[in-house]
């Protein structure tokens, strides 16, 4: 059972959530936060699968929950997927860097919504294709890679390197394994190599790693990955 907490201003989005949650098979609602400071305390307390958070919140916006929320020991486990009503919101690096497994659009169909919450639970990372290109559009406006994880870089072998620009690209597993003619498998144990030398929670943040070390450049077909290959899928599925 996948428990989940929604957080939302408004009262009628975060109601019809809880009760989109209530009404399907293997998740289950722990609670609703009216605000980023609410969400906080409740996830600590609750312990959800996934967090279901609003970008745009009072006392404490989702972007500083989600940040909070993921530095906690207690809710280490804990996913945050944001919803947003923009596609073209300010917030999307922000949100992927503060720690969010995904993020979508709150006009996304429910059947859509409610894939996204089983993926991020899995472990996986989603992010809508619409919002990727505004992830997108921030790398190629930042002067520059800052480089913070050149050391990490320097430790990647090859063939997770290779890897690394596909993940960025936005390929799932087995696609990378059909493009690299390897099994699933050495892909998986690849990936969990990259998010251990990187320290990172999933795969979204493997891609802020792919455009940070300059390994992939918007716009350009750098390495195995073009730059802008994000924009027309999904960032998902390590598990295949």
């Amino acid at each position: 059972m996948i428990r989940v907490l929604v957080a939302d201003d408004q009262a009628l989005l975060r109601g019809s959530l809880r009760l989109l949650v209530e009404a399907t098979e293997g998740l289950t609602p722990v609670g609703e936060a009216a605000d980023g400071s609410e969400a906080v305390r409740l996830a600590r307390r609750a312990r959800p699968d996934v967090v279901l958070m609003d970008v745009r919140m009072p006392v404490l916006d989702g972007i500083e929950a989600t940040r909070l929320i993921c530095s906690f020991p207690e809710t280490a486990r804990t996913r945050v997927l944001m919803l947003t009503m923009f596609d073209l919101d300010d917030h999307v690096y922000g949100a992927l860097r503060a720690g969010a497994s995904g993020f979508l659009l709150k006009d996304t169909p429910p059947s859509e919504l409610l894939a996204a919450v089983r993926v991020v639970a899995a472990g996986d990372a989603l992010i809508a294709p619409a919002v990727t290109r505004r992830l997108i559009s921030e790398f190629a406006r930042r002067p520059g890679p800052a480089r913070p994880d050149a050391a990490g870089l320097d430790s990647v072998t090859g063939r997770e390197r290779e890897v690394l620009e596909l993940v960025a690209r936005g390929l799932n597993n087995a696609e990378i394994a059909r493009r690299l003619y390897v099994g699933v498998s050495t892909v998986k144990t690849h990936v969990s190599h990259l998010l251990g030398k990187f320290g990172a929670r999933d795969r979204a943040q493997l891609v802020i790693v792919a455009y940070e070390t300059g390994l992939v450049v918007p716009g350009t077909g750098t390495g195995t990955a073009a730059g802008t290959g994000l924009g027309g899928q999904f960032i998902e599925g390590s598990s295949g």
